[in-house]
């Protein structure tokens, strides 16, 4: 998969910074779905916990219910049951591909002044830019759990592998 390296919306300021680090995750997210095998979407480290392809429907569904906050609405015919009916791997990353171009498109749509707007969001008033860093926070703890998982099944990340290749062939890594 090809991945922008600039997209339609602010370029600077905190909308802007938060679009940079949304490209970065999704692009690590897609990537990491993408170079794991089908037969380990279902695998999971214990009962009870998330198995990798629950983990990145679950990364796709909090792309679209965290962008509420902003303002944005969760598109038509989202599964709320998606963790558990949403299984092949073509269907997660598709899923998840979508769910960040919902969020890329919500955080440019929304005005810069917003940011300061209060929302109510899990029984608390908060900025929509709180809103914003806990949708980061909560991708990249996800992102993380992902990686530990497909380490545990012997899954190179694909950025890290680059960089490892870089390094034998003693190219500066892209940045």
């Amino acid at each position: 998969m090809r991945f922008r390296t600039s997209f339609a919306g602010p370029t600077s300021g905190f909308r802007g910074e938060f679009l940079k680090q949304l490209d970065d995750v999704e692009k690590k997210c897609v990537s990491l779905a993408e170079a794991t095998p089908e037969a380990k979407y279902a695998w999971r480290p214990a009962a009870g916990v998330r198995s990798i392809g629950e983990v990145f429907v679950h990364i796709a569904g909090a792309n679209y219910m965290f962008t509420r906050f902003i303002g944005a609405k969760m598109p038509e015919g989202l599964d709320p049951n998606m963790e558990k009916t949403v299984t092949k791997k073509a269907d997660i990353t598709e899923l998840l591909k979508k769910s960040f171009a919902h969020a890329r498109q919500a955080v440019s749509n929304m005005p810069d002044a917003d940011l300061e707007k209060q929302v109510k969001m899990f029984g608390n008033m908060v900025s929509e830019r709180q809103a914003l860093f806990v949708m980061a926070n909560h991708m990249h703890e996800h992102l993380g759990q992902s990686i530990a998982y497909a380490r545990m099944n012997g899954i190179t990340p694909p950025w890290t592998e680059e960089a490892q290749q870089q390094q034998k062939s003693g190219d500066k890594p892209k940045q």
